[in-house]
């Protein structure tokens, strides 16, 4: 029996089904390279049952929507039909030269139907290569950004064995170097069913998404291995420094990409405030803009649907920008994963110092405030704004103090090691020099983690001492938390078991967790340049919305009403509507500064300052507002 036939038979009876109906089409050419895509994506399920479930997901999109728009176009008058087939007929090359049959409605309505449904279908299908596409990119990207500070780390591993295996099993251990320590673990996984190391590797390297970084080292790693501890020393050393120069490169690139980014935001942001402003003043000198359009919801004005529609332009805008920003982030995100604890006591007691719990134990107050808004009689827009607000900036508070602790820690991490390998460089055993830092140095937020750690490298339990060894480290990297001791102190323990020389270990540690600490600041410095973009548009849209509130509306209303007095005059008495206006403009405000804050946040730490700087916007811009009276 085939592998594609012991998959299919533990499949559920829906993947089952669309396995027999759609699994032919994975050997179509139509999909060779969907599937050099699959190879690089690391999914666990076979091509073929993913081919299946998209091909089921495709023709159940494109009969959904044929179903609805073949109703929609039923229930559409004649006269109606008749327009839209016109419009098509008279616009479409070579066919508006071509005597068209008349069509009725039933005739219109399948032509519709069975077009919209091959369209989405295609749609679908084509949505689910770009889909893996976009799979092997975000894999691609995680293992270039660490497969240099994993290559590192083996050449320290390096220094105490010459043995291919152990080297990669130690690095496919440190969760720290994530795709790359799967990449590795699947070379030795393949490497056990193949029954030789080189087919192992040969087959990551084919099916790797980095093509010009981790399969060219694999391929060349046991080729310097078996030529002795001294080239596979040199090896790595070469190559850390060329991917780490590779890496720079790319991030100096990502940097160009993140200006040209902040200089679209500034416009894109800008355009449909202004929009709204030029369309409500033109509306005096222009009255077809006051006329009514019929929609699915009802009837409205254009200006209306103006403004709707450059609200949700606004927010989307926003949520685009802070995508952009997140995903060209030159180097490790400046804030760590934080997890929620599992139990309710647990993140009530963490909601002070935890942005994952205080996310939770935030919503009741919010919820109470916004009941509270209500009672005292704020507008539906208000309450929602406000609410946002109470749920948005006590959170973005936690995560702005949780940061500073870690910020604080790690500057304390680097004098910790600097000084441990002073120790060290004198002789003395690791778990004496960490017993002396601690007892001689001022460690700062740091001070309770480091005496835990002296305390547990000294306990005696029976066990092996590099068990000891290992769960001291392990609780240490635990307790501090934050991204750069484990990348860093969290290694140690595997340098130290592989039988490297431990001055030797430190001497490189000291090297890399400088190296990390001065990224992250130089990243630090430059992202705050684009939060303070977000500000400074948000800001300025405020101030040119409140002056025009202030000295335009009220000139025009006037203007309109003297136009409403005058038969000769052919302006639109009711174009200007001072208090509608107003509130519109204020809704157009506070759109423009929550995507503002969004990006600013997501500039300067990620999603949890992300929501502090919106809600603070979002109080701001009420605040002002309100306080000349337009809100």
């Amino acid at each position: 029996m085939s592998v594609e036939h012991r998959s299919a038979g533990r499949l559920g009876p829906v993947d089952r089904g669309l396995y027999a109906l759609f699994s032919r089409h994975a050997d179509s050419s139509a999909h060779d390279r969907d599937r050099q895509r699959y190879r690089s994506t690391g999914l666990s399920t076979s091509f073929e049952v993913f081919i299946a479930r998209l091909y089921g997901i495709a023709w159940l999109v494109g009969l959904s929507a044929s179903l609805v728009i073949f109703s929609a176009t039923a229930l559409l008058s004649s006269s109606l039909s008749a327009t839209i087939f016109g419009f098509f007929g008279r616009g479409l090359p070579i066919i508006n030269e071509l005597p068209l049959p008349s069509v009725g409605r039933a005739s219109l309505s399948v032509l519709a139907a069975l077009s919209t449904a091959v369209v989405l279908r295609w749609l679908v299908i084509r949505g689910g290569g770009w889909y893996l596409g976009r799979l092997a990119a975000a894999r691609r990207e995680n293992i270039e950004r660490t497969l240099p500070g994993a290559v590192r780390y083996m050449r320290v591993l390096a220094s105490g064995t010459a043995d291919t295996r152990e080297l990669l099993s130690r690095v496919a251990n440190q969760e720290a170097y994530g795709a790359t320590a799967e990449s590795l673990r699947d070379a030795l996984n393949r490497a056990a069913l193949a029954g030789s190391l080189d087919e192992g590797l040969s087959l990551v390297a084919r099916d790797t998404p980095s093509r010009d970084g981790l399969a060219p080292f694999l391929l060349k790693l046991n080729e310097h291995a078996s030529q002795g501890s001294d080239s596979l020393e040199g090896y790595l050393q070469m190559e850390g420094r060329l991917l780490s120069h590779k890496q720079e490169r790319a991030h100096q690139r990502a940097t160009g990409y993140l200006e040209l980014i902040s200089e679209l935001f500034v416009v894109v942001l800008i355009f449909p405030a202004l929009t709204v402003l030029i369309l409500t003043i033109a509306g005096v000198l222009s009255p077809g803009l006051g006329n009514e359009i019929a929609t699915p919801v009802g009837q409205f004005t254009i200006r209306t649907l103006a403004f709707a529609g450059s609200l949700v332009f606004v927010l989307t805008a926003g949520l685009g920008g802070a995508w952009a920003v997140s995903a060209l982030r030159p180097t490790d995100r400046a804030s760590p994963d934080y997890q929620r604890p599992s139990t309710p006591q647990a993140i009530f007691r963490s909601a002070t110092d935890n942005p994952a719990s205080a996310a939770v134990v935030c919503a009741v107050p919010a919820v109470l405030v916004s009941v509270l808004l209500v009672a005292l009689g704020y507008g539906p827009a208000n309450t929602l704004l406000l609410g946002y607000a109470a749920y948005s900036i006590p959170v973005g508070l936690v995560s702005v103090r949780r940061a500073r602790i870690d910020d604080a820690k790690d500057r304390e991490i680097r004098d910790f090691v600097h000084a441990v390998s002073g120790h060290v460089s004198l002789g003395r055993p690791f778990p004496d020099a960490v017993q002396r830092v601690a007892r001689d140095v001022n460690l700062g937020p740091l001070q309770p983690d480091v005496e835990a750690l002296a305390f547990n490298l000294n306990l005696t339990t029976g066990t092996d001492d590099e068990d000891v060894r290992a769960a001291a480290l392990d609780r240490f990297v635990e307790r501090v938390g934050t991204p750069l001791s484990s990348q860093t102190v969290g290694l140690v323990v595997g340098a130290l078991e592989s039988g490297s020389d431990t001055e030797n270990v430190f001497e490189t540690l000291e090297t890399e967790i400088g190296r990390l600490y001065h990224e992250r600041k130089t990243l630090r410095s430059r992202m705050l340049v684009y939060s303070a973009v977000g500000w400074t548009t948000a800001l300025l849209v405020v101030g040119i919305i409140v002056a025009v509130n202030l000295t335009v509306l009220d000139s025009f209303s006037q203007l309109s009403g003297v136009a409403g007095s005058s038969a000769q005059m052919t302006l639109d008495p009711q174009a200007v509507d001072p208090a509608r206006d107003q509130f519109r403009f204020y809704l157009i405000a506070q759109a423009t500064v929550l995507s503002c804050g969004w990006f600013a946040g997501v500039a300067s730490r990620g999603l949890y300052e992300a929501l502090l700087h919106s809600g603070a916007l979002v109080v701001i811009t009420y605040l002002v507002f309100a306080g000349v009276g337009v809100a």
